[in-house]
């Protein structure tokens, strides 16, 4: 397990951050590798949960207006 990992999860857990929310920061990290298509699956399928869906559509909102040495969480929210 990588620091940024390890740094990630506490971040999801003092965030209080739901299960939706934990498998977007995933997907659109600053890892230099692109998110799987498992995971991609995943979040389309919770996409028809109502909650779930106002969830993922803030973080991803959130992850595109980041910048600077951020530039992959704009780069996979756009994946």
């Amino acid at each position: 397990m990588t620091t940024s990992s390890i740094r990630r999860q506490m971040k999801n857990i003092v965030n209080n951050y739901s299960e939706a929310e934990i498998k977007v920061r995933e997907a659109t990290s600053n890892d230099p590798w692109g998110p799987s298509s498992s995971l991609m699956t995943e979040i389309a399928d919770l996409t028809y949960n109502v909650v779930a869906f106002s969830e993922i559509m803030s973080m991803v909102w959130k992850r595109l207006n980041d910048h600077g040495k951020n530039w992959r969480h704009v780069y996979k929210a756009l994946t």
